[in-house]
């Protein structure tokens, strides 16, 4: 064999796109069955990703009667100044939003995905991170399921920690016993004066 045939070309060297769905009934629906999970596929930059339920106009489909027929479609591009593919989503739902690390996009707004992106639409969350590559022509998709919502992954907020009030105190030990039974208040003028 030529040494030539066995080299890595830029073509091999391709951007992936890694798109993590989860929804809350996922575990009881066949909703992933279209989808080619665990496994990655080539795609053309020059030819929108689109996801939706209609598997005849969409690059991939979800079994689920509430997803739009084309919800949404991603768009390959690239800037003169760099190498990077870089990508926008574009909300093709004429009935429902599509959000974007909470920025709401409504039917056919676009916007520029970052490297690391949370999209909601229904009751779905994805979570797509890029991966670079150097090829110009095409890029790669693989799907995954995820257990747990990845906006609980991506959160900013800790958990475990103690919340702090408005006042700057920490908990809610200073309350009255019969308004911490009814969980977190907002603390104001009102409910430090009666206390």
């Amino acid at each position: 064999m030529n040494v030539s045939q066995t080299m890595e070309t830029e073509e091999d060297l391709l951007t992936c796109l890694r798109l993590k769905f989860y929804h809350p009934q996922q575990n009881c629906k066949g909703m992933y069955g279209l989808l080619p999970l665990g496994k990655r596929s080539k795609h053309s930059a020059e030819d929108p990703l689109k996801l939706g339920r209609d598997s005849q106009s969409c690059t991939f489909s979800l079994v689920d009667p509430k997803v739009s027929r084309k919800q949404l479609a991603l768009f390959a591009y690239r800037t003169p100044h760099s190498m990077d593919m870089l990508f926008t989503i574009q909300n093709l739902s004429q009935k429902g939003r599509l959000s974007v690390n909470s920025s709401a996009l409504d039917y056919l707004e676009k916007m520029d995905l970052p490297d690391k992106a949370l999209i909601r639409f229904g009751e779905y969350e994805m979570l797509i991170i890029r991966e670079s590559g150097e090829a110009k022509g095409s890029f790669e998709v693989e799907f995954e399921v995820l257990a747990v919502p990845p906006s609980r992954e991506t959160c900013m907020c800790v958990t475990s920690a103690t919340p702090v009030m408005d006042t700057g105190s920490c908990g809610m030990q200073n309350l009255q016993p019969e308004l911490t039974a009814l969980g977190p208040l907002e603390t104001d003028e009102t409910l430090l004066c009666n206390s």
